[in-house]
């Protein structure tokens, strides 16, 4: 009997301090190389957004993206010759969603090129991982404009390697 509960401890113990396996099994699909193809908005008309404080919508979709999970970095290029171009260093994790309701969050944290946080942006930001499949997935962010919800939807497709 003592070596039954000792067993239901120890595996109790196990699963409260692992990742979720819907976050490992993310970890695994979100890996490689992926294009963000468009930007889109909930509402109609003409937006001034600076996309994760760097540039605007115009110059990120396009942008390739790298993401090495063993290390949770990667890197985003913007290739638009009519923006600032370049490789731009990111941290990245993947995590439940504080609400509860089983949807995920992709928290990014742009670094310097050595992983040394960037001071402008020290803490990061945070977006819906509202799809994901080995072919593309979907970032939904929600922000507050002149009082009311606004969604930002961004688009990736998965690049062969």
């Amino acid at each position: 009997m003592k070596k039954l509960l000792l067993l239901a401890v120890v595996g109790a113990t196990i699963l409260a301090c692992g990742t979720p396996k819907t976050v490992i099994e993310s970890k695994k699909v979100i890996k490689g190389y992926w294009n963000l193809d468009n930007i889109t908005y909930s509402e109609e008309g003409t937006f001034n957004v600076t996309v994760f404080n760097d540039t605007s919508k115009e110059c990120f979709e396009g942008t390739t993206w790298r993401f090495i999970p063993n290390n949770n970095s990667g890197i985003y290029t913007v290739n638009n010759g009519n923006c600032p171009t370049g490789d731009r260093n990111f941290l990245f994790s993947i995590v439940q969603d504080s609400k509860g309701g089983g949807e995920y969050d992709f928290l990014l944290k742009p670094t310097m090129k050595q992983g040394k946080p960037d001071k402008d942006n020290a803490i990061g930001f945070r977006v819906n991982l509202a799809q994901l499949s080995d072919s593309s997935m979907r970032w939904e962010q929600t922000v507050n404009l002149e009082g009311s919800p606004f969604k930002i939807t961004m688009n990736f497709s998965k690049l062969e390697e």
